[in-house]
């Protein structure tokens, strides 16, 4: 089959592989339909992702059609069209039984590596390193979809493609991140970060009963998206963002701040910013932590900061000073996305949103390679990219 392939920092290639195979009784076989390029794939494209192997076959936001099913996947059928959770979840373990379906204790096969690295072992997760599990990701012709009985939903046949590929990852992670919030009807929300994830986060905190939404970017296109939600917006490149948002909340900060940038903050933002490019450039850091100290100092007292950035390692200079002397709440983690499928696709159903208005690109596999390049780059006005095998 054909699929997209990781071999270094900026080499994505669109390569023949081997077809997947049912491995185990639980497996399924997808055939994908619809697929998308993810702002955290970004960030295994710049070379940031630990743990990355010449040939990984990429992608976590994935659709398609049932071709083949093991025994024991006992909900799913031949030709059912489903959409695939990017956690990958046995069901059955400590978090599984308690919802907390990303931290599954049993389908991280290189869980020794991450003890190493944060103490604990996540969940696994489709081509995203041998850190967490070493998955054949789901830009591809087909897709292995482990313990098929737990994750993937079933899509009814009215909805298309485009309206529902997002349940894989950045809805529920930008739904997540406003419901970690506790929006009551007056609240003001601030948000960093206008790209996929940010625009979901955007339109749920509106959708859980935020009164005003503040979103931070600087893209031209991802700023006009997020006013067109009904968000007051921010050029952090035009204006000062922590004055801004204590003249807008007269003094008090916003109720609760949403990272939704993570370890690839723009250097150009502050002169900290800058700083934290040089120490991960010149390996004295990890990850690029302007957005956390930003929203830190933002929140008012005792409000909520909602974490969904993707972070990978240790964090310099966090104003924990600041956090604790005014009782901040933080919230964060990787979306336990089996959780909020049924709920979020009834939503969609629904008519109350069409995730779909984030895709600005679309093409073919072998066009997957230059439309990364377009992606990260933030070029042709691209805030999603959705391929068709």
């Amino acid at each position: 089959m054909k699929a997209l392939t990781w071999h270094g920092k900026g080499d994505i290639r669109c390569e023949t592989v081997p077809d997947p195979k049912i491995e185990d009784d639980r497996d399924a076989i997808i055939k994908v339909s619809a697929c998308a390029i993810c702002g955290s794939d970004v960030h295994i494209f710049n070379g940031l992702i630990p743990s990355m192997e010449h040939g990984d076959v990429l992608g976590h936001e994935t659709m398609g059609e049932v071709v083949e099913v093991g025994k024991r996947a006992t909900r799913l059928r031949v030709g059912d069209r489903v959409v695939v959770p990017f956690t990958i979840a046995c069901g059955e373990c400590f978090f599984c039984q308690r919802g907390f379906y990303s931290g599954c204790e049993r389908t991280n096969p290189d869980r020794e590596k991450a003890v190493k690295l944060w103490g604990n072992s996540p969940a696994g997760l489709f081509g995203y390193s041998h850190l967490l599990g070493g998955y054949s990701g789901g830009q591809a012709e087909y897709l292995r979809v482990p313990y098929a009985d737990v994750g993937p939903i079933k899509v009814p046949d009215e909805l298309t493609d485009e309206q529902v590929l997002f349940l894989s990852d950045i809805f529920p992670t930008g739904y997540m991140a406003a419901e970690f919030c506790d929006i009551k009807p007056a609240d003001t929300i601030a948000i960093w970060g206008c790209g996929p994830v940010g625009q979901m986060a955007i339109r749920s905190a509106f959708l859980l009963g935020a009164e005003r939404v503040i979103a931070v970017d600087t893209v031209p296109e991802r700023l006009r998206l997020a006013e067109t939600a009904g968000a007051m917006t921010l050029d952090f490149m035009q204006e000062d963002i922590y004055d801004r948002i204590m003249e807008i909340t007269h003094g008090r900060g916003a109720d609760a701040c949403i990272d939704a940038v993570g370890t690839e903050a723009d250097s150009r933002a502050s002169l900290d910013s800058f700083v934290d490019r040089v120490k991960v450039a010149t390996f004295m850091g990890t990850d690029r932590p302007h957005v956390l100290r930003q929203a830190i100092h933002c929140c008012r007292n005792f409000g909520t900061v909602s974490i969904v950035g993707v972070y990978g390692g240790y964090l310099d200079k966090i104003p924990m000073g600041s956090a604790i002397n005014r009782g901040l709440t933080f919230r964060m983690g990787q979306t336990p996305v089996q959780r909020y499928l049924p709920s979020l696709l009834d939503r969609i159903g629904k008519g109350e949103i069409d995730p779909s208005f984030v895709i600005t690109h679309r093409g073919r596999l072998d066009e997957g390679p230059a439309l990364y390049r377009t992606f990260g780059e933030r070029k042709d006005g691209c805030v999603k990219v959705v391929l068709r095998p």
